[in-house]
């Protein structure tokens, strides 16, 4: 019981978190810079084109966290979380340490790190899965899903750098 408990609290806390840090990237809820804002940010550290990115990002986190606070068709939100937290970890925080104070990549390593335990452990019996009986296939579902983070995690860090003014 206890551990279920532990569960539901993981996924509460982290799971709306990051819905919230989606909502911020995509609508500009909670004091968030919205679309237009985030695939301005996208595009100077160079993620081209940024507004599909910008989506791809905040979808990640927000649909991603709603589906690990719920306990909802798990382990698919747990794989957006991570495919989104290997981005950003990659793309944002590498080569800066771990810790935050340095822009270190502690906080997405840890989002990875919950989301990742869930999707190894499952919901728990305090979530939607368990209510409504939901159990994707296995193990078809671990195999695409982490075919998907990799393609998509990849695509992230290779996209292109955004091109410089020709000088005069």
């Amino acid at each position: 019981m206890l551990f279920d408990v532990g569960l539901l609290v993981l996924r509460l806390i982290v799971g709306l978190v990051l819905f919230a840090h989606g909502a911020q990237k995509l609508f500009g809820w909670f004091g968030g810079y919205g679309l237009k804002g985030t695939a301005g940010w996208l595009g100077s550290i160079g993620m081209q084109p940024a507004t599909f990115w910008a989506i791809v990002a905040g979808a990640s986190e927000a649909a991603g966290g709603l589906l690990l606070a719920l306990g909802l068709l798990n382990p698919v939100g747990s794989l957006g979380i991570i495919a989104a937290m290997l981005t950003a970890i990659v793309k944002v925080h590498w080569g800066k340490g771990l810790f935050a104070t340095n822009g270190g990549s502690e906080l997405p390593l840890t989002n990875l790190a919950v989301a990742l335990g869930v999707a190894l452990v499952g919901p728990g019996a305090y979530s939607l899965d368990a209510l409504l009986g939901i159990a994707l296939p296995q193990p078809i579902t671990w195999v695409a899903g982490l075919a998907a983070v990799a393609l998509g995690a990849a695509a992230a860090m290779a996209a292109p750098a955004r091109q410089s003014a020709p000088a005069n």
